[in-house]
Parts: structure tokens; sequence; C-alpha cells
């Protein structure tokens, strides 16, 4: 097999010009700003530190722009994220999170390497919808302790022992603490209403403006609130230590389970992204590139302290909203990034924790469809059950087995629809054919004649039997009409084998005639046409009646001459 390995980054320089790097400068510059409230936001909220989310932004950033299959693509630490990794971290440490994550980096990198990208398109909608809604769900109930002040020490991961966690110390709300979180909450919210009637506002991302007010209302008021610096003594000025985490080979096993589920999501949501962006510029992505870009970012990103990364969807749409065209802007926005933790990073000692929870909570809601639901009465009970189901999986257990049940329900109901499709009807050869030959004495038929439907497969092969049941007659002569039959499986092919075995022991013969390419093509290789014979596989239902003629014995005493 052919691995090709063409990052876009390489289709891009022929033709970039001075113009294009200005734009590509300004949006890194614009989506560096947005990433630096985001990736602490959303490193907190996974139960890590600040300092791990920025530097997965920097080192993840950097490489799914130097290797991703998209030219707009920007990685980095994501919301989706937030209850597999904060779950990792309650469950197996950090250290062992940094493993899991490695451990994915390599599930994508063979993904990508075979080419199995486009298979990550078949997840159906309903179950992407039922999971990013129980994400969201999830992210803000995660956030209710920083949001109100709550005095826990250690929230669980767990939905039911999580919730009756909070309902425990409810009383302990503080209340400067749900000040400032309110107040940024609502300043978020009506960011781009406020942003409308104060031009300054337009040129600064919603997060950031909140970061900076909501730090600066704090410090000038002298509230009483958790900060990064009082939970984390800030972001260390410096660069990370280098190496690989300390694993256990103990933990190692348990590991594999959730680094499924962070490459599966990890794909499924930079694949998203990036067709997503080729709606708004045009292009088209490779999602096998992008596939190895994301595993070679996860794999790194544990070598600097960092966790797992996918690409973003709100960051890549700003990154095209403002003027990036090619990966240079993904680059630039890492680059940045980088320079604010090597210049400003005693800053962030000073940021709230109310402040970046209300920024995640305002993400949850915004990352939700939320209108799915009002449209669920549109849709069948198929549907609703899918999505429903994948959506309370996710809030009340887990995603790994949300996504799963999801996929084996949405498997059941297309057999099911598929099977009811394919569809086994009697043809009335009295009528169509004329032929005194053709019928008994008593006026039963000779030949009896079917038209096969659809697709012939392991969940509609039981739909043979209906040629054996003994109301249908005891025919001398059976003829499958299969050129309305798309596709026949292996299971299908078995069950003709089936029926043409119990059909001979009954003295009938079976006459195959219309056969399409898929399904005659299975035919020859699997030996069944050598089996049934050359002479019983017709072009049509004309020829297959000539051919019953041919066998059947004149009842008359007349010869086939004579007709």
């Amino acid at each position: 097999m052919k691995i090709a390995f063409r990052p876009k980054l390489l289709d891009c320089l022929p033709t970039y010009d001075r113009a294009q790097f200005g734009k590509d400068v300004a949006s890194g510059i614009t989506v560096g700003v947005l990433a630096l409230p985001l990736a602490m936001a959303f490193a907190i909220a996974s139960g890590c530190s600040p300092s791990a989310g920025i530097w997965t932004a920097i080192v993840a950033g950097l490489l799914t722009s130097l290797f991703g299959g998209s030219r707009v693509q920007i990685g980095g630490p994501t919301g989706a994220f937030i209850p597999i990794v904060y779950g990792i971290v309650a469950m197996h440490g950090f250290a062992n999170l940094l493993g899991a994550t490695m451990l994915a980096g390599l599930f994508l990198l063979a993904m990508g390497l075979a080419r199995l990208g486009q298979l990550i398109r078949f997840i159906p909608v309903t179950v992407v919808i039922g999971f990013t809604n129980g994400i969201a769900v999830v992210i803000f109930m995660a956030q209710i302790k920083d949001f109100f002040g709550l005095r826990i020490e250690q929230l669980p991961a767990e939905f039911f022992a999580r919730f009756k966690t909070l309902i425990a110390h409810a009383h302990t709300v503080d209340l400067p603490t749900l000040a400032l979180s309110g107040a940024c909450f609502l300043f978020l919210i009506s960011y781009n209403r406020l942003a409308q009637g104060f031009p300054p506002l337009r040129r600064a991302p919603g997060p950031l403006a909140v970061l900076i007010a909501g730090t600066l209302a704090a410090w000038l008021l002298e509230l009483p609130v958790e900060t990064i610096g009082s939970r984390f003594n800030g972001i260390p000025q410096e660069l990370p230590a280098f190496g690989l985490p300390d694993l256990s080979i103990h933990h190692f096993g348990k590991l594999i389970p959730p680094a499924i589920t962070i490459a599966l999501l990890g794909a499924i949501e930079s694949l998203l992204s990036a067709r997503v962006a080729d709606s708004q510029i045009d292009d088209r992505h490779d999602p096998n590139q992008e596939l190895i870009a994301q595993g070679l970012a996860n794999l790194a990103a544990p070598l600097f302290g960092g966790f797992a990364a996918t690409g973003a969807i709100a960051r890549t749409t700003t990154n095209i909203r403002s003027g990036g065209r090619t990966p240079v802007a993904g680059i630039i926005h890492a680059l940045v990034l980088l320079a604010v933790v090597l210049i400003a990073a005693p800053l962030a000692a000073y940021v709230p924790l109310a402040t970046l929870s209300a920024i995640v909570m305002v993400v949850a809601i915004n990352m939700g469809e939320w209108h799915e639901f009002r449209e669920l009465r549109r849709y069948s009970w198929n549907y609703r059950i899918i999505l429903l189901t994948t959506f309370l999986v996710t809030v009340l257990f887990d995603l790994t087995i949300a996504v799963e049940l999801g996929m084996v329900l949405a498997s059941l109901f297309f057999i099911y629809r598929m099977s009811e499709l394919t569809r086994i009807e009697r043809m009335a050869l009295d009528e169509e054919a004329g032929d005194p030959r053709l019928i008994h004495p008593d006026g039963s038929l000779r030949v009896a004649a079917w038209q096969l439907f659809g697709s012939l497969f392991f969940g509609a092969v039981n739909k043979l039997e209906e040629l054996l049941d003994p109301q249908a007659g005891h025919p001398e002569i059976v003829i499958l009409d299969m050129a309305r039959l798309v596709q026949l499986d292996t299971s299908g092919l078995e069950g003709l084998e089936n029926l043409r075995e119990k059909l001979a022991r009954r003295g009938c013969t079976l006459i195959l005639c219309g056969l399409n390419a898929q399904p005659g093509s299975l035919l020859q290789r699997a030996g069944f046409i050598d089996h049934l014979g050359d002479d019983n596989v017709c072009l049509d239902l004309n020829q297959a009646l000539s051919r019953a003629r041919l066998l059947l014995p004149d009842l008359n005493g007349k010869g086939d001459e004579d007709y």
C-alpha cells in the first residue's frame, strides 16, 4: 500500500506572497490571543494546570499547521476533551493521562497512514449531535464548582457522585466569586451586541476581553477570589522539561480504552472542523494527512507536559474570518502563545478562576446544537432514539459507551430499514407467459417466478423462505428475477445455495435471470453458478421462460416444435 504524506503547507508555498503573509500574521496574532484564555480554561476544567493547556496549544498547534491536511486548521485543547481528560486524571493521575495521549497519537497516526480518514464520515449525524450536546452538559456541570466558588476538595468525575457532591456543598457558595463569574458570564454572552455599539471591542476576541476585564475587576476591587496564582502558583516563565512521561506498566492496559476514546473523538472533531473550514474557503482537505498531523501532535504534546489536542472549530473559524488562508497563520498563532509564556507569564497569576469558569460555560453553551432537540418531532423514532440515547449516556455514564451504543443502535436501525426495503414479490406468469405448458391440468403453475428488490444481505436473507412456503405450491421450476437486486453478501449467497438444495430435493429446478454486476460476480466467484449450471442463468425473464419450456415435459404429448 502506498503511503501518501503531503502536508497542505507544501501546496501553499509555491504561490505564497507578501500580501498573504500580512494577512496570516494578523490572523495568527488574533487566534493566538483568543487561544490563550481558552487553553488555560480548558486545562483547569480538565483537572490540569493552566501551563499544560498553553503548551498543548503551542506544540499541537504548531504541528497541526506544519503537517496538517487543511489550509486553515488550528489545533489545540478543546472543550470536547474536558470530561475525558478529567476522568483520566481523576482515575489514573496526570502522568498516565500523558501516556494515554501518546497512545492515542499512535492510534491517530496509524489511522492516517492506513488511509482511514474517510471512514470517520460514516459516523451518523445523530451520534455526533448526541455526544456533542452531552459533552456540553458535562462541561457546564463541571464548572459549577468554580463558578459558584463552592468549597469542594475534589469534584468526582462520575455524574451521580458529582451531582450529589454539588448538592451537598450548595450552602458553601462564595458571593464575591459568584458576583464576578456572573458578571463575566453576562458580559461574554452579550459581547457581540456590546461590540456593535462600541467599535473598539470588535478588535478583541470575547474570551480575551472578558479575561482582561475580570482580572482587572478582581485586582482593583481586591476581591477575595481564587486565582491561577493561589491554586497553581502561576505559570512558569520558562520552557517545560522535555521528556517521556513517568508511566506505570501496571496502568498501561487500563489506558487503552481512554486512549481509543481520545483518538476517536480527536479524529471526529478535527475532520469535522476541517470540513466546516472547507465550506468557508472553498477548498478540500486531505483527511488522512489531517489524521497523521493529529497523531504527531498528540505524540509530541505530552513530551512538553501537554495533553490531548485536536482541531478546534471556533479557533479555525476565527482564523478564516481574520484572513488566514494558509498554515502559516497557525504557525504564527503557536509562536504568539510561546511569546506570551516567555514574556507575560507572571501576569497570569492574577487571572481569577471564576472568570475562566464563565468562559468555559459560554463555550459549553455555544458548542451544543440545542435546536436539534426542538426539531426531533420532525424526524422518525429511530432518529430520536439514537440521538437521545447517545446524549443521555454521555451525560450520565461515559462518552465511550455513548458512542459505542449510538453506533450499535444506528447499525441495528439501518439493518432493519434495509431489510424492510428488501422485497420478494411473486410474478403472475399465467398472464404474462400465456403458455398452457406452464400450467398443470388442476390449474396450479408448473413454473413460479419471483422478483427480488433491494439488497439480499444477512438482515433480509430470511425472506427467501417465502419461496419454500407450502402455500406457494410445488412448482417444477422456480425463476428468480434479480434485475432489481443491487447487492448480495455472503449470507445472501448461502441463502441462495440453501434454496437451490431444498428445491433440488423436491425435484424443482432453480433459474436465475437479470443478474447485476455485483451479485453476478459473487455468484461466479463462489462457484454457485457452476452448481446451478450456466444454462440456468439467463439474461432476462423471457429467456428464463424459454429455458423453462425446454426443461418441462409436455403434458399434452406435444413437442416444443409444435408451439
